[in-house]
């Protein structure tokens, strides 16, 4: 039997039963999913990912001196919140040994969809390639877009066309089928990807997107460039659904 693989571009196009018992990867290039990644590769413990404000405050506050309160509105740091949403904000010094509770405006809502999963990892492309591994030894492969207030982002979609095209062309030694979401993906990426090859680099594409010009517009344009790094760390996340916690395994 094939590998499958599926693209949602937002979580209100599919529905959460979509993802019963399927390995699930949730995106959100600009920028939670890239800021977790980076708060992990820093030594944080876990991240647990809330939706509002108020319960990320009172998860903090059950953790105590333990906990470091990340996240953001409209792109900026959350009054009274330790960090925002900015990759480079998670150092070692600032979470090591840390429990981080993020919240933030799509990435830690999207993840609230795929509840039912078997598995859901955390993919940026600055852990594309340990992500990518990961996918490889699934049979089934569900792929979810935060995007951005309900809209579709361009990041978003070329990090699931990377992994739909690598998936495609046999990174887990057969050829995957792409659902219609999937292929446009791929052939999105496959175009950004062969401006990359001829030295553009990846962060100039991703300046293009609307999410990328909102950070612009605040003054965060350097989070453009942090998330556009590919590769940057050797780490597969997971969130794992009995503790709501994203470790590393």
């Amino acid at each position: 039997m094939p590998q499958t693989v599926n693209v949602s571009f937002l979580p209100e196009l599919s529905s959460a039963k979509r993802y019963v018992d399927r390995t699930t990867v949730v995106i959100d290039v600009l920028r939670a999913t890239t800021s977790i990644v980076y708060a992990l590769a820093s030594g944080a413990r876990q991240v647990l990912p809330c939706v509002h404000v108020a319960e990320a405050r009172q998860l903090a506050a059950e953790h105590g001196r333990q906990a470091v309160l990340g996240g953001e509105r409209e792109g900026r740091r959350i009054d009274g919140f330790d960090l925002g949403n900015s990759p480079t904000e998670y150092t070692s010094e600032a979470v090591r040994d840390k429990t981080v509770v993020f919240t933030t405006t799509n990435g830690t809502q999207a993840m609230q969809h795929c509840r039912l999963a078997k598995r859901v990892l955390i993919g940026a492309f600055v852990n594309f390639s340990a992500v990518c591994d990961q996918l490889s030894q699934e049979q089934h492969v569900e792929i979810l877009c935060a995007g951005t207030k309900g809209q579709i982002t361009r990041e978003d979609i070329l990090l699931a066309g990377a992994y739909a095209q690598e998936l495609h062309q046999g990174r887990g030694g057969r050829p995957a089928q792409l659902d219609d979401q999937a292929a446009i993906a791929a052939e999105a990426w496959s175009r950004v990807r062969a401006d990359f090859a001829n030295g553009t680099p990846l962060a100039q594409s991703l300046r293009d997107s609307s999410g990328a010009r909102n950070l612009i517009e605040i003054g965060l344009e350097r989070d453009i460039e942090i998330a556009g790094q590919i590769d940057r760390f050797d780490l597969a996340p997971e969130l794992d659904l009995a503790s709501w916690a994203i470790r590393l395994p």
